[in-house]
């Protein structure tokens, strides 16, 4: 199967190769043209999804118009270009995260499902009574509540790492967090509402030498900085496509294979099985073993293109262009006055993100009224309630940026941010 990908690619390539342009790239995807309440579209909202490329767009329609039909179970040529979309997806994702084996990558629903998966095939077999996890204070709900719930589900205990004043992990008891109990640590590499970059090399090693495993949650991360899995050395790794370029529906699980060859299957059924009797059954090789029923197949068609555009812009040249655009935002907002913005103040220790609140206006009705000015913002807890209770607040305005925005879009949020002071009385 051919997926049509050059249109936007070659785009991509000229961005890149003309010092990352921000304008030539936004012409590669639809939706940034269109208006909302007569406004440009400002889209703001990058760490909830970003927006798809015409490359994607073309590639999964591509493949519902002239490919469709089940993987690994025809010998018809459709189902063999169907089979070949989907493992060409696979072997795309596992250059694209360090060049790790096929077989170490499966194919989820999203990030949260691959967190679960780990969960619930690892953790309910190797936890127990005694036996301790380890998590931090801004993890987002999906690297929180599965882990909550299999405490509650085997006797073993929760510990956090908390978090300073200034967003960053507070490392200072870290020895004494991470005991010889600890069974596994699970960690976000960039937090989705203060932006934080952490240190997990550093804390996976301790982890590691506790004989602990370790689990990273990369949504946030792998879409926007060079991340290398093996260079990491977690044992899970898990991420989303449609965080980067890619559809909704699909996610990514890395797991070691040596562990993943250990754990039972996630979800029983077809497809991941080698053979079954009436009173039995043996499973497949990995990854298939993790992926029982009917895959994506159209996602995972529509991530490769994703992953083309990335790497044709060069993901260090992605995190030098947020890092430009978080110096500016943070700049400009601090020059607003009356704004708490929360995470690191130094551009080089966050990602792409910041959430803050005005001290007069709440949230909810920021984000309404900056709607009408076409700028699409975040607001709310983010799925991170237990660290919104750590900052002291309900809920936060977050603005997050991707390859398409610019130092314009971030002066229509500031001017957007003055209009709503005007509205309320505050100016």
């Amino acid at each position: 199967m051919k997926v049509k990908e050059e249109s936007g690619l070659s785009i991509a390539r000229a961005g890149a190769a003309a010092g990352f342009d921000p304008e030539i790239i936004k012409a590669d995807f639809p939706i940034l043209s269109r208006e909302v309440h007569g406004k440009r579209l400002v889209y703001l909202d990058n760490a909830a999804t970003t927006q798809k490329p015409e490359s994607v767009i073309q590639a999964l329609d591509d493949y519902y118009r002239n490919h469709n039909a089940n993987v690994h179970r025809g010998i018809h040529t459709l189902a063999e270009e169907a089979t070949a979309a989907m493992e060409g997806a696979r072997q795309k994702v596992a250059d694209f995260i360090g060049g790790v084996k096929t077989q170490e990558v499966i194919f989820t629903r999203n990030c949260t499902e691959a967190i679960n998966l780990v969960a619930y095939s690892w953790g309910r077999n190797n936890l127990g009574r005694g036996d301790r996890i380890v998590l931090t204070e801004m993890e987002h709900h999906a690297n929180l509540v599965p882990w909550i719930a299999l405490a509650k589900r085997t006797g073993a205990e929760l510990r956090y790492i908390p978090i300073d004043n200034d967003g960053y992990l507070n490392l200072s008891d870290l020895n004494g967090i991470i005991s010889p109990a600890t069974r596994i640590l699970a960690l976000t590499h960039m937090s989705n509402v203060l932006g934080t970059i952490n240190p997990v090399e550093e804390i996976i090693e301790l982890a590691h030498r506790r004989g602990a495993l370790t689990l990273v949650d990369a949504a946030q991360s792998i879409p926007h900085m060079p991340v290398n899995v093996k260079d990491l050395d977690a044992d899970f790794v898990a991420f989303s496509a449609h965080k980067m370029l890619g559809p909704t529906g699909i996610g990514i699980l890395y797991g070691k294979e040596n562990i993943l060859n250990e754990m039972e299957p996630f979800i029983y059924g077809g497809d991941m099985i080698r053979e079954v009797r009436f009173d039995s059954a043996t499973w497949n090789e990995l990854p298939w073993k993790f992926e029982g029923g009917t895959p994506n197949i159209g996602g995972a068609a529509a991530f490769a293109p994703a992953l083309d555009y990335l790497a044709g812009l060069g993901m260090d040249a992605v995190r030098r262009h947020e890092i430009e655009l978080i110096s500016y935002a943070l700049d400009r907002l601090q020059n607003l006055g009356s704004l708490r913005i929360f995470g690191p103040s130094n551009p080089d220790d966050r990602g792409g993100t910041i959430s803050f609140i005005d001290n007069e206006i709440h949230p909810h009705d920021l984000a309404t009224i900056l709607d009408t000015y076409g700028v699409a913002i975040r607001a709310g807890h983010h799925c991170a309630q237990p660290l919104m209770k750590r900052l002291g607040v309900s809920a936060t305005v977050r603005a997050s940026f991707y390859i398409y925005n610019t130092k314009d879009d971030i002066d229509r949020l500031v001017e957007a941010l003055k209009a709503a002071r005007r509205f309320f009385g505050n100016a």
